[in-house]
């Protein structure tokens, strides 16, 4: 297996721990729950960078609002297609079965995407029975194209 691929997959394997991870802090806890594992380290997001062109600035937030609207919706095979890298479908169903065991989210972008080069990120707040969180996504421009990276 390739270095690239590899890195490619620890990327990926990190990004949707991450994603699950926000999902079902906020998912109700049943009486048989674990309490939830510390808190990992948090991707950063850039600041908004004045030499952000329009069309970055009107496709990141197309992207954000994809992303919100996956994430309300508790749609895996949608966030799947808004990753710059194909995800497996093993890796989409097991996201699926978190986020429907998290049940109906409020989720909301707790600001506009902020665009620094080829990177950018969104920090979407997201609220179920179990609490609230906000949660940074990164963005990254692959091939002309804006998604998040795994």
């Amino acid at each position: 297996m390739s270095g690239r691929l590899t890195a490619g997959l620890v990327v990926l394997g990190a990004l949707v721990a991450g994603v699950a991870l926000g999902l079902v802090l906020v998912a109700p806890a049943g009486p048989s729950a674990p309490a939830p594992p510390p808190s990992s380290p948090v991707p950063s997001i850039p600041t908004v960078s004045s030499s952000a062109s329009d069309a970055d600035l009107a496709a990141t937030s197309v992207l954000a609002d994809a992303l919100v609207d996956a994430l309300r919706r508790g749609d895996a095979t949608e966030f799947g297609r808004l990753t710059c890298r194909p995800q497996t479908s093993q890796a989409l169903a097991d996201l699926q079965a978190k986020w429907d065991a998290a049940g109906p989210l409020t989720v909301t972008l707790a600001a506009p995407p902020a665009v620094a080069g080829d990177s950018a990120g969104v920090t979407v707040h997201v609220e179920g029975a179990g609490g609230r969180k906000d949660t940074p996504f990164p963005m990254h421009r692959e091939n002309g194209r804006w998604c998040v990276p795994g």
